[in-house]
């Protein structure tokens, strides 16, 4: 199965990005794409865990640009 993220853009300006598993090859540059975003965007970050079963690394990252 392929590594997938999800990005949407709220009428808030909001942008939020949820993501899968990211397999172990692409796990660091999924990471280094999320702080770019963050830091390009500018404003607070809110990071969200999905709720799974089991040990994982799915995450929802949310960013609020102001």
């Amino acid at each position: 199965m392929p590594d997938k993220m999800q990005v949407t853009i709220l009428e808030d300006g909001t942008i939020r990005i949820e993501t899968d598993k990211i397999s172990g090859p692409n796990h660091l540059n999924a990471e280094n794409l999320l702080r770019e975003v963050a830091k390009l965007a500018g404003g607070p970050v809110t990071l969200r865990k999905k709720q799974s079963h089991g040990h994982d690394h799915n995450h929802e990252h949310e960013h609020e640009h102001q």
